[in-house]
């Protein structure tokens, strides 16, 4: 088709979810990243680690395919106005001290995941713990990120699918604290408003929204240690059954 292009990538076993799947929001990023602006991202399938996938782009919208054109993830331009306003976020040391009720400390989450898992070393994860804000209502959750060189694009920021990765899990996090119930995740809406440099000290902000049947919306934000709004999500989570807190 005139227009589109068709790239190969290959989401590597760093970057996994669940053990054997990609991180949603990391290949939500992938997919943004072929779009620019605001985009809304939809996984379709689990995505496979190690394995040559094929980014198809056209400008208005992206695909991520496998083997056989089995559709993976799809994205589309979305308008600012999709996304909604996140709160004021807390001040570091309010985020520092919620880090330290991440659920995932406590017990096992997602011990391997890219966005939160305990288990990996800064550069390998990303080591965003978010837990509640004290004074703040349930659900509210937050935490510190400063992103490892590691990550860094070629200009020497970092890329929009390591942001949407950071976004991610505390969107789910938001509602395990709320709630019990986690789930995965389905769609997601984000803008990068400025790409961070390597060192930063950031703060991740995530919130429980509406509940509709097994559908879960939460929202989630990246903000630079003097408040500036750097990046913004709206998330749908497919709920699973609430987990015990033990």
């Amino acid at each position: 088709m005139e227009g589109q292009t068709r790239t190969t990538v290959t989401v590597a076993s760093q970057f996994r979810g669940p053990p054997q799947s990609g991180n949603g929001g990391y290949v939500c990023g992938l997919l943004a990243e072929a779009l620019g602006g605001p985009v809304t991202a939809m996984l379709r399938a689990p995505v496979p680690l190690d394995q040559a996938l094929t980014l198809v782009a056209d400008g208005e919208t992206a695909r991520l395919v496998g083997p056989g054109e089995t559709l993976i993830g799809e994205a589309r331009r979305a308008a600012p106005e999709d996304l909604p306003a996140p709160p004021a976020p807390p001040s570091l040391a309010q985020a520092r001290a919620a880090a330290e009720r991440f659920v995932g400390l406590q017990r096992t989450f997602h011990p391997i995941c890219f966005t939160c898992g305990p288990s990996l070393a800064d550069g390998v994860g990303l080591r965003v713990f978010a837990g509640q804000i004290e004074g703040a209502p349930a659900g509210h959750v937050a935490g510190p990120w400063t992103p490892h060189a590691a990550f860094a694009g070629a200009d020497g920021l970092i890329p929009a699918p390591i942001i949407w990765a950071a976004l991610d899990c505390p969107g789910s996090v938001a509602w395990v604290v709320q709630e019990g119930g986690g789930g995965l995740l389905g769609t997601m809406t984000a803008q990068v408003l400025r790409h961070p440099k390597p060192g930063e000290t950031l703060t991740v902000l995530a919130w429980p929204m509406t509940l509709s049947g097994r559908k879960r919306f939460a929202g989630t934000a990246l903000y630079s240690a003097e408040g500036e709004l750097l990046a913004h999500s709206a998330q749908i989570w497919i709920g699973r059954a609430p987990v015990s807190p033990e």
